[in-house]
């Protein structure tokens, strides 16, 4: 029952970030110290140069054209962009960690409870073992003591009684 739970929470909670890294994104487009560290900068413009190469590459355009400035509203919308992807892979991540760990968990209690049947397994066949060697020597002083009656004829403790009641039970009286 469990197992289900927390797959449609996990499963939830990313449903549930992608409206809150929208609103991030949004809050983050109009707040003013947040502009001014997306304003285009060398760092940004050199991300975009790249970003734009790979992009012409891929789409088979051209790549000797020249790559036009990033203006500030792009870069800031850029700079959103990632904040809210980065917002939702990180609810995946954590996601994802949480369901190893809570299968990890579950196949170390499995493995627990495995190893303890095994343990209880060897000391119920140890403890056979030890019936059956006093078993054994319980025979043995019955035969020592029956020959030492002078028994012997009487008891035949050696296999031959096993064979006379077979034959008995073979021909019908």
């Amino acid at each position: 029952m469990a197992l289900p739970l927390a797959k449609l929470g996990t499963l939830a909670l990313r449903t549930l970030s992608k409206p809150i890294a929208s609103r991030l994104k949004s809050q983050a487009a109009v707040h003013p110290k947040f502009r001014n560290l997306s304003s285009p900068s060398p760092r940004y413009e050199i991300n975009h140069r790249i970003t734009t190469k790979i992009q012409r590459r891929i789409y088979g355009h051209a790549t000797d054209v020249e790559i036009r400035p990033l203006d500030e509203q792009k870069a800031v919308q850029a700079t959103t962009d990632l904040i809210g992807e980065a917002f939702i892979f990180s609810v995946a991540v954590a996601a994802l960690i949480f369901e190893v760990q809570r299968s990890a968990r579950s196949e170390a209690r499995k493995e627990e409870a495995r190893k303890q049947e095994l343990e209880e397994l060897k000391q119920r066949e140890d403890s056979l073992a030890k019936e059956l060697e006093d078993l054994k020597l319980k025979l043995s002083e019955i035969e020592r003591l029956a020959k030492g009656s002078g028994l012997t004829g009487i008891l035949n403790l050696k296999g031959v009684h096993g064979a006379e009641s077979g034959k008995a039970a073979a021909t019908p009286a």
